[in-house]
């Protein structure tokens, strides 16, 4: 009866170490290889198809500045991924913190915030398209 829960703690602390070296192989490559200068990134299936900018146009670039400290280039790149990275820092903590037992209470996410989240990424979208929009001035 004793392993059972003991067998539960080392899956997820295996998963949250797996998720982290996961995230820092990732960040590790952005560090040192430019999005600007390397082709084997992935490309945007979006902006290559219709020439207009997806909400996460720029985005590697931008996490790329953002590893460099450099935060005005990533602003230039994606404002609204820089705006949201303190969001989605604590939320994967929280995350990371639900897997290991940490927190009792699960993280419920109410629709309401999941269509005000899609309601800032759809206009966001359309105003960086916007010819006479700020947002247009922003690299691709």
């Amino acid at each position: 009866m004793t392993a059972q829960p003991n067998i539960g703690r080392r899956i997820r602390w295996g998963g949250v170490v797996l998720a982290s070296v996961a995230l820092l192989s990732g960040a590790l490559i952005l560090f040192l290889f430019d999005p600007a200068a390397h082709g084997f990134y992935p490309f945007c299936v979006f902006y290559r198809t219709t020439g207009l900018l997806c909400p996460g146009c720029g985005s590697l670039r931008a996490l790329h500045h953002l590893l460099h400290g450099e935060w005005v280039e990533a602003v230039r790149y994606n404002p609204l991924l820089v705006a949201s990275t303190p969001l989605l820092a604590w939320l994967g903590l929280r995350l990371a913190r639900i897997a290991l037992g940490k927190v009792a209470k699960p993280m419920v996410i109410k629709p309401r915030w999941l269509w005000i989240g899609l309601a800032i990424l759809a206009g966001f979208g359309i105003l960086r398209n916007l010819p006479f929009a700020p947002l247009t001035w922003f690299h691709h």
